[in-house]
């Protein structure tokens, strides 16, 4: 089981963004995320972004703080990297949330 989260650097919405994904299974980051009190509505794709506010708390609940460049690359590696969407997720202004 391992749980990834990368540091808040993206600016939305008044504070920063961060990512969390498995490279296990969706089924370990969906299961993750609930125990955390993340918001389904914060999945995209093949993560969920995550506010700088629950960056510690995911770390003490268990996820590991790695790079931007290394989630990307674990993503990729465990096949569980999704295209992105066109005009989705929190760096769009015109996605729905």
């Amino acid at each position: 089981m391992t749980v990834l989260v990368d540091p808040p650097k993206w600016p939305r919405h008044g504070t920063l963004w961060g990512h969390l994904v498995s490279d296990e299974s969706f089924a370990e980051l969906h299961a993750f995320a609930e125990r955390c009190g993340i918001p389904e509505r914060g999945f995209d794709a093949d993560h969920y972004d995550i506010p700088i506010a629950k960056y510690d708390e995911l770390i003490a609940a268990g996820a590991v703080a790695v790079s931007s460049r290394e989630l990307v690359q674990r993503l990729r590696a465990s096949g569980l990297r999704r295209p992105k969407r066109a005009g989705s997720g929190p760096h769009n202004e015109a996605a729905p949330r």
